[in-house]
């Protein structure tokens, strides 16, 4: 019983900084979609800190300009290599459920896919403790792995 008090005691004072990224080939459309589930608090604490901009991703007053800040901080905190060739990420946009913002990104003319590299430091400049979960799926099969922070890099093999 102390135990478990002790454990809800520290995870007050010691919040956990997760994210989730799934990263999906559909083969029909030839690319590669992906969506972060990042907690909309840390998310503006780093956009605020990389840009210095006032940032409410719930009710933004700019949204073009909070659409704008989030293509280009996902562009260079997230990147995707398939079969060696770097991909450029298209930024889809963003919706708020309950604390987390889901983040929408695609890759297009993607014909198949044998070796996939993702370089993911998604709020890694903020939380030393930041930790990346990373869901991938192609041909059926889904294999996923944790990145902590300063690990930044995960290989999937089809």
């Amino acid at each position: 019983m102390l135990s478990l008090i002790f454990s809800v005691f520290l995870g007050l004072f010691h919040p956990f900084y997760v994210s989730i990224t799934a990263v999906d080939f559909n083969e029909k459309t030839h690319a590669m979609e992906i969506s972060c589930r990042i907690f909309h608090d840390d998310l503006e604490d780093a956009l605020k800190a990389a840009y210095s901009a006032h940032v409410d991703l719930i009710s933004p007053a700019d949204r073009p300009m909070i659409d704008s800040l989030l293509a280009d901080y996902l562009g260079k905190q997230f990147k995707l290599a398939v079969d060696g060739e770097l991909k450029t990420l298209h930024y889809l946009g963003y919706e708020i459920e309950d604390d987390v913002a889901w983040c929408y990104l695609e890759v297009s003319n993607v014909d198949k896919v044998q070796r996939l590299v993702i370089d993911s430091r998604i709020l890694f400049d903020q939380f030393p403790k930041q930790s990346n979960i990373l869901h991938v799926t192609a041909y059926g099969k889904r294999k996923s792995t944790k990145l902590d922070n300063p690990t930044r890099k995960a290989t999937f093999v089809w």
